[in-house]
């Protein structure tokens, strides 16, 4: 049997993928269509396709070739006891910024215009796309904060821009997000999501400091973490 991350078959993983794939899904149409008490949300059923339709087609591709980092996508579990504070930290403005958009659907606080939300719709699937080339690119992107024995500085495409493109990109995911489902009042739970991600990248940069040889040489060559010519 074929092993991948000296951990997982290419078998169990299609069985990890779907155990995660659906429940997701239904979890994330549960968020948005029972707040809204209605089927015809439009806007959530189209920003749920942006994003899980291309998931769909990117973990057929990784199963198939990239099944090793598939594997490391795979984990959840923290070792850094600080990125476990700030998972903890992310949950409610993350519970918020989902389950508001029903409400605000429901009551019709928000009045957001349908170039406005398609726009974002665009710029998730833009920001999903680009995500898939930073993790191309980075075979060690791991979805926890870890250093690998044989793991290497990436320093090409995306990450010789910044430091931590995937952060990046995630970031625009989640900030166009509300505006994607037709809610400007789930933008304010959706910023303070901002400052999580800022105290997650400086203490996963202490730990690859500490950890991966050649990573301080790397953040002087490329000194913007998230944002090029700003931070």
């Amino acid at each position: 049997m074929e092993n991948t991350n000296k951990q997982f078959s290419k078998g169990r993983l299609i069985i990890m993928v779907c155990a995660r794939f659906i429940p997701g899904f239904l979890m994330l149409l549960a968020m948005f269509l029972i707040p809204a008490g209605t089927f015809g949300y439009w806007e959530a059923w189209t920003y749920i396709a942006v994003l899980f339709i291309p998931m769909f087609f990117v973990f057929i591709y990784l199963v198939r070739n990239e099944p090793e980092l598939l594997a490391r996508r795979m984990k959840m579990r923290e070792k850094e006891k600080e990125q476990k504070l700030i998972i903890k930290l992310s949950f409610i403005p993350f519970l918020v910024a989902f389950l508001l958009p029903g409400f605000d659907k429901r009551f019709g606080w928000s009045n957001v215009p349908v170039m406005v939300v398609v726009l974002a719709d665009i710029l998730v699937l833009i920001s999903y796309g680009i995500f898939f080339l930073v993790i191309k690119e980075n075979p060690y992107a791991s979805r926890i904060v870890e250093v690998e024995p044989e793991q290497k500085v990436i320093t090409s495409g995306p990450y010789s821009k910044v430091r931590h493109p995937m952060y990046s990109v995630v970031l625009t995911m989640y900030l166009f997000s509300p505006l994607a489902l037709g809610s400007y009042w789930a933008i304010i739970p959706m910023i303070f999501i901002v400052p999580l991600i800022v105290a997650r990248i400086l203490n996963e940069e202490e730990v690859l400091v500490r950890d991966l040889d050649g990573y301080k040489e790397y953040m002087q060559k490329t000194p913007c973490r998230l944002i090029p010519g700003i931070w």
